[in-house]
C-alpha cells in the first residue's frame, strides 16, 4: 500500500513545519507528501524547497494562485498512491495516526 499525502499551501509559512514533520513522523514506510504552493507570497516556498532537498518523499508543485481545489487537483493529479489523503498545511497529525486510520491488507 503507498499512500500520497496532498497538502495544498496558500500562505502558511507559520503552520508548515509542523504540519510537515507530522506527516514525516507517521509510522508507515511508503508514502511521497506532495506540497502544492498555490502562489503563496509569504516564506512557504523557502520552507518547502528546504523540506523537499532534505526528504526525497517529499515533492512540490508550485502554481499560479487558484484557490485550495486547484491546488488539491494539481496534488491529485501528480500523485501516485493507491490512496490518497489531503492535509491542510495548517493540520498536524498525531504520531502512528495513519496506522491507526488506514485499512490493513
Amino acid at each position: 500500500m503507498f499512500l500520497s499525502f496532498v497538502v495544498p499551501v496558500y500562505n502558511a509559512a507559520q503552520y508548515l513545519p509542523e504540519c510537515l514533520d507530522s506527516l514525516l513522523a507517521q509510522d508507515i514506510s511508503d508514502y511521497e507528501i506532495i506540497c502544492v504552493n498555490d502562489g503563496s507570497r509569504d516564506a512557504s516556498p523557502e520552507i518547502l524547497g528546504q523540506y523537499a532537498a532534505k526528504h526525497g518523499n517529499i515533492r512540490v508543485i508550485n502554481k499560479e494562485n487558484g484557490g485550495v481545489v486547484s491546488a488539491r487537483n494539481a496534488g491529485l493529479s501528480s500523485a501516485q498512491g493507491d490512496y490518497i489523503w489531503f492535509v491542510d498545511a495548517d493540520d498536524f497529525l498525531p504520531v502512528s495516526y495513519t496506522h491507526l486510520t488506514l485499512p490493513t491488507k
